[in-house]
């Protein structure tokens, strides 16, 4: 019964944070007139589906991601046909995995020979007979289509963030304790301190604080605080402490709990989901620049491992605390999927996102075929990593 509540727990973070972003990419290609051929969720076999309005609504058997397929047009579905060597053409179509695919339809999809409907007419209610396919749409429509599935990822994890804000409150950058012998006490700073920036970087949360000491490592880093109204301003070097495993500043405790069943909800659920952003990005960096490991990143594994592991420590405390969490998972996980999926690279949004600046930069497309390619080496790549991070996820369990 337990491990069967984790799993209706990890297939609700899974839902919200797949299904806002494909929902995102669905309805402004309707909006804009652009026929979709597909909207599924999860990927593997069909579980179940219909079809409504010239899409097919699917959920599939694998809970490990989703897409929105939009309709490529006449001669993407040739060179994809030319390229598989089959008689019966197929539908090229653009998911949001986010890559080129060939659909299940064995046969041309009759909207493909369907008259041309002008883009953005009968918005968010076209069927198989209007619309246009996505290489027709404007160039501005194309590129709010491709950034609306991240854009609502943010979206919903503000909303998220509103939930959670409103019944748990939140905890601001002020100092309340300090450690003996660390350079945060020698520095001069002392409990009562609010902290307001580190290394540049504006600090609102206690979660902050922890993120940006916990990636500095070693290096230099400048504090400014505000004392009595007036900033500070100090550089201190972090020191390791052998028990944590990492560098320390020599903050013993911070974070005044912060009543958000006001106006002020608002606000710091704002904060909430820059936190989630900023410290995804600097996580990111930080990976890049070698200051992470291989267990720093997680795939759906690790995501359902996290899951319950957050399940067992919230359930003394009731199911709303339980769920209170896992909104908060779901928030996090949202505008983290937000994030990588703009990222310039091949077969995902930003990568999609950066043919489109390039075609706007030179005036014309680039030419399917060369773009298709370059997708198709992006997807097998990501297929490479999904399989290492989902590997390393199993290992950390097994290693415990």
């Amino acid at each position: 019964m337990d491990t069967f509540v984790s799993l209706l727990l990890f297939l609700l973070v899974f839902f919200i944070i797949v299904v806002s972003h494909e929902f995102g990419h669905f309805i402004v290609s309707k909006i804009n007139g652009v026929r979709v051929i597909e909207f599924t969720i999860g990927m593997g076999p069909k579980l179940v589906g219909f079809h409504k309005n010239g899409t097919d609504y699917t959920l599939r058997a694998l809970p490990f991601g989703g897409a929105c397929i939009y309709d490529m047009g006449q001669e993407a579905t040739e060179i994809m046909a030319k390229a598989e060597g089959v008689g019966s053409i197929k539908k090229y179509a653009l998911a949001d995995t986010d890559t080129s695919v060939i659909s299940d339809k064995d046969d041309t999809d009759k909207s493909m020979d369907a008259p041309h409907g002008a883009a953005g007419s009968d918005a968010g209610f076209l069927n198989e007979d209007t619309g246009v396919s996505f290489p027709e749409a404007p160039l501005p429509a194309r590129i709010a289509i491709v950034l609306a599935g991240p854009v609502f990822n943010i979206i919903v994890a503000y909303i998220l963030a509103l939930v959670v804000v409103w019944n748990t409150g939140s905890a601001d950058s002020t100092i309340t304790g300090l450690m003996d012998g660390y350079p945060a006490m020698e520095a001069g700073i002392q409990p009562g301190d609010v902290i307001v920036s580190m290394n540049g970087s504006r600090v609102h949360l206690a979660n902050e604080i922890y993120i940006d000491t916990y990636l500095n490592q070693e290096r230099p880093m400048t504090i400014e605080y505000l004392r009595d109204g007036k900033k500070h301003s100090v550089t201190v070097t972090p020191k390791y402490n052998e028990e944590a495993g990492r560098y320390l500043v020599g903050f013993n405790g911070y974070g005044k709990y912060v009543d958000c069943r006001n106006m002020s909800v608002f606000k710091y659920s704002v904060y909430e989901v820059r936190y989630a952003f900023v410290g995804t990005g600097k996580s990111l960096l930080g990976l890049l620049q070698g200051r992470g490991s291989k267990d720093d990143v997680a795939g759906p594994v690790g995501m359902a491992q996290a899951i319950d592991d957050v399940k067992d420590a919230a359930a003394p405390y009731g199911p709303w605390v339980v769920m209170l969490n896992i909104f908060n998972i779901a928030m996090l996980l949202s505008v983290n999927l937000g994030i990588l999926n703009m990222l310039p690279l091949p077969a995902i949004d930003g990568g999609r996102f950066l043919f489109l600046i390039v075609e706007a930069l030179r005036g014309e497309p680039v030419p399917p075929e060369k773009e298709g390619i370059v997708h198709l080496v992006g997807f097998a790549l990501l297929a490479v990593l999904a399989m290492f991070v989902m590997y390393n996820d199993i290992m950390r369990i097994i290693r415990g």
